[in-house]
């Protein structure tokens, strides 16, 4: 048997997820909390648990900071963030707080149910976007001071791409070739990308892209 515990300010979303869960005769929900404070009160009468979906943005006490508590009492429960925010800050915060886990609130039944067993079973759950995201951040650790810098940047998934193989020291004409763009094209994006970063030549772009985990 699974023991959970779901802790979400959104009690419809809470109930989302219990539905979800209820496809599984292995799972069981124990404890329920709209933010960390009221779990932490739930865990002391009884922390007989497993697995504790955890979501971030949440009053009185948010996720990240729960599970720096609930890691410090009780290090043997495993954490999974179950969130709807896949940015970088979230990740890197959580993570250091030592979350085992982190998964997007839209997951489905199924793979929030391998999420829960792979992480009772020494691994780590993480969907794909967020285990990019993570490999980017190994790379390049983030300056979260960068935030609100980072905030104002939005390149298209195209200039991203544009911008990846910049990167890489390519020139117009293979990078056109590579993307099935026309050379004039990739020009266009490159100028774009410079603006949008405000930036003037390719070291400084690829170099903020990199600052900024955009690449």
């Amino acid at each position: 048997m699974i023991r959970i515990a779901i802790v979400d300010d959104n009690s419809f979303l809470i109930s989302a997820i219990k539905e979800k869960l209820s496809f599984f005769d292995d799972v069981r929900v124990k404890h329920t909390a709209l933010n960390g404070s009221e779990l932490l009160t739930k865990l002391e009468d009884d922390h007989n648990l497993d697995v504790i979906l955890m979501d971030i943005e949440m009053p009185v006490l948010n996720g990240i900071e729960t599970t720096q508590m609930v890691k410090q009492k009780y290090p043997q429960l495993k954490i999974i963030m179950l969130t709807a925010f896949d940015n970088d800050e979230n990740i890197f915060n959580a993570i250091k707080a030592g979350a085992d886990g982190y998964l997007l609130k839209e997951i489905n039944p199924e793979e929030l149910y391998n999420g829960l067993t792979e992480t009772l079973n020494g691994g780590a759950a993480m969907n794909p976007s967020i285990a990019l995201k993570t490999l980017k951040l190994l790379r390049n650790p983030i300056n979260v001071t960068n935030k609100k810098d980072k905030e104002g940047i939005s390149l298209s998934k195209r200039e991203v791409e544009v911008l990846e193989q910049l990167s890489k020291g390519l020139s117009y004409t293979v990078i056109a070739d590579n993307l099935f763009l026309s050379p004039s094209t990739v020009r266009k994006h490159i100028e774009n990308i410079y603006k949008k970063l405000q930036v003037h030549s390719k070291i400084e772009a690829v170099q903020k892209a990199k600052n900024y985990n955009i690449i």
